[in-house]
């Protein structure tokens, strides 16, 4: 792996966080599955095409990509987190999806061959940058002129109702857990025009923002949703540190808020995104 310049992030998808995602990686798949289509569509990846998929965790998205591409394409996926991206390998093997490749890197600093890519997409891989102008620039060299962006990135923590089910757990949830307008972290794209600013600082062109939702997938029931949203992130440290009754009560109140959201097709949620599209010089 080359030069790391986000370093906390780099701790984190190479700790705990990267192993947890890697081993539930068809699961936290299931939550974002529904923006691939408003994705894909946003990047209207064409036979031929090279792509680089920024932030590609366990490749699902990079898998799309080099299908679409097909034949003559290829996509590439960048990501800091080592036990994630040898799952992405596995499965693009396993899948037999040859135009797939990965590397280890970090976006702001990654050495990405200039010009090399027709178009340029991530589901949710581009909140995290400790330099953001930095590493949008770094992309943008690697885009040839008149090339495509299509990123998601979460909008307004309010609008995910996965988020608002744990205001069950007030007074327990840590401050700014998620990450905070302004720096790396979940919501850090999330105030309005903040993800379009920072693109057309980088150098982009005609950068735009659209609000879309989706449902996902959270498990197949209460007790299996509640568990995959105590296990990872901010809340994994807090109960972590809670005594255990503690920590089985608000586990408790969880189920019982997510209850009525089971159906058939399991514990779905809406969330929220932006999805900016934007053009290289």
């Amino acid at each position: 792996m080359n030069g790391i310049a986000n370093t906390d992030q780099s701790r984190a998808w190479n700790g705990y966080e990267g192993s947890h995602w890697a081993t539930h990686r068809d699961r936290w798949d299931a939550v974002n599955a529904g923006f691939n289509q408003p994705l894909s569509d946003a990047a209207a990846i064409a036979p031929g095409d090279r792509v680089l998929d920024v932030g590609c965790g366990a490749g699902a998205t990079t898998r799309l990509a080099a299908r679409a591409a097909a034949p003559g394409g290829s996509a590439l996926g960048l990501d800091l987190s080592g036990p994630m991206l040898e799952r992405a390998r596995a499965a693009a093997e396993s899948e037999g999806v040859a135009g797939a490749r990965f590397e280890q890197g970090d976006a702001q600093v990654h050495p990405l061959p200039r010009g090399a890519f027709d178009v340029v997409i991530s589901r949710f891989g581009v909140m995290y940058f400790a330099d953001p102008v930095a590493a949008f620039g770094n992309i943008a060299s690697a885009v040839r002129p008149g090339g495509r962006a299509a990123l998601l990135c979460a909008a307004e923590p309010e609008g995910n109702e996965w988020l608002t089910a744990l205001a069950a757990l007030a007074g327990l949830l840590p401050p700014n857990g998620f990450g905070e307008p302004g720096g790396p972290g979940m919501f850090s794209l999330s105030a309005p025009g903040a993800a379009v600013a920072l693109l057309e600082r980088a150098g982009w062109d005609d950068v735009r923002a659209k609000h879309v939702t989706a449902h996902g997938t959270w498990g197949d029931d209460a007790e299996h949703a509640a568990d995959l949203l105590l296990s990872s992130g901010p809340l994994r440290h807090l109960f972590a540190r809670a005594a255990p009754a503690a920590a089985a009560d608000a586990r408790r109140r969880l189920v019982n808020v997510l209850r009525p959201r089971e159906s058939a097709d399991g514990l779905r949620l809406r969330s929220n995104a932006w999805l900016v599209t934007a053009t290289a010089r």
